[in-house]
């Protein structure tokens, strides 16, 4: 499987990029050139220079610090978010598809009920009612990921538990949860592994279209989609200021789906 990874254009490519993000992110933990939040209004709106390779804020703050220090709320919102969803829609889903009936009629309408509201609305009125934080952002991305986990879950449980090797091990008298948790789910790794990518990139462009609308990571935390949309008033005179944030967001959204993409092609045997 390796071997058919490296081979993949798409896994290769969003490897890279997410790769650099990664970098960016390990350094931040040992390494920041200033302090993020630190101000000098003499200094604000300064070209990239060797002293500040990414130019200086509105406020004189150094760019390349505050998107260092933001790569940390980036990647914390979106593996717990990511986490959430696949922990609870795993678990509802298996319930869903494994035992059937009632539970799954009960466990789909819910989930129903959750893809009827727009994620981001959802999110919203989930952060209006808690609160504005990284912790409470993240709390809320991750419940609008869960009904996408348990429906993918569910549709994997009720197609593998009816397989020929599962009849037999039930028939030897494993339990139900030695049938999920052993014959089932790791049959269900590969399109799991895709969602969770894809959904990493959703739940990254959620975070930055939060904290650009005031409801996600509060100041002065940096935060890519802060920093838009601080730089937005001075898109004429300092576009650096909007492209570099920019340009990391999209990286890392670009990244993870091209992973994802390339996921589904190696494991997918149709296109392999």
């Amino acid at each position: 499987m390796l071997k058919k990874c490296v081979q993949n254009k798409n896994f290769m490519i969003g490897a890279v990029l997410l790769g650099i993000l990664v970098l960016i992110l390990a350094v931040s933990f040992f390494y920041l050139p200033y302090d993020p939040n630190g101000m000098n209004t003499q200094q604000k709106f300064q070209l990239p220079t060797p002293a500040h390779p990414l130019g200086t804020d509105n406020f004189g703050r150094d760019i390349l610090s505050r998107v260092m220090k933001g790569s940390q709320s980036v990647f914390l919102v979106g593996f717990s978010s990511v986490g959430i969803g696949f922990l609870f829609g795993l678990l509802f889903g298996a319930a869903a598809g494994y035992l059937g009936g009632a539970v799954d009629e009960v466990l789909m309408r819910i989930t129903d009920a959750l893809m009827a509201f727009p994620g981001v609305i959802l999110a919203l009125v989930i952060i209006t009612v808690s609160g504005s934080s990284t912790l409470h952002t993240a709390a809320a991305l991750g419940v609008t990921a869960i009904p996408r986990f348990c429906r993918i879950a569910r549709a994997g449980f009720l197609q593998i538990k009816e397989m020929d090797y599962v009849k037999a091990a039930r028939s030897r008298g494993a339990s139900p949860l030695r049938l999920m948790a052993l014959h089932i789910l790791p049959n269900m790794v590969s399109p799991l592994l895709v969602t969770a990518s894809v959904g990493f990139a959703g739940a990254v462009l959620s975070e930055a279209g939060l904290s650009y609308l005031g409801l996600g990571i509060q100041p002065p935390e940096p935060s890519w989609g802060m920093m838009l949309f601080e730089a937005q008033a001075y898109l004429l005179s300092s576009p650096w200021y909007a492209f570099i944030p920019g340009c990391l967001i999209t990286m890392m959204v670009l990244g993870f789906n091209l992973l994802g993409d390339g996921l589904r092609d190696v494991t997918d045997a149709r296109t392999a």
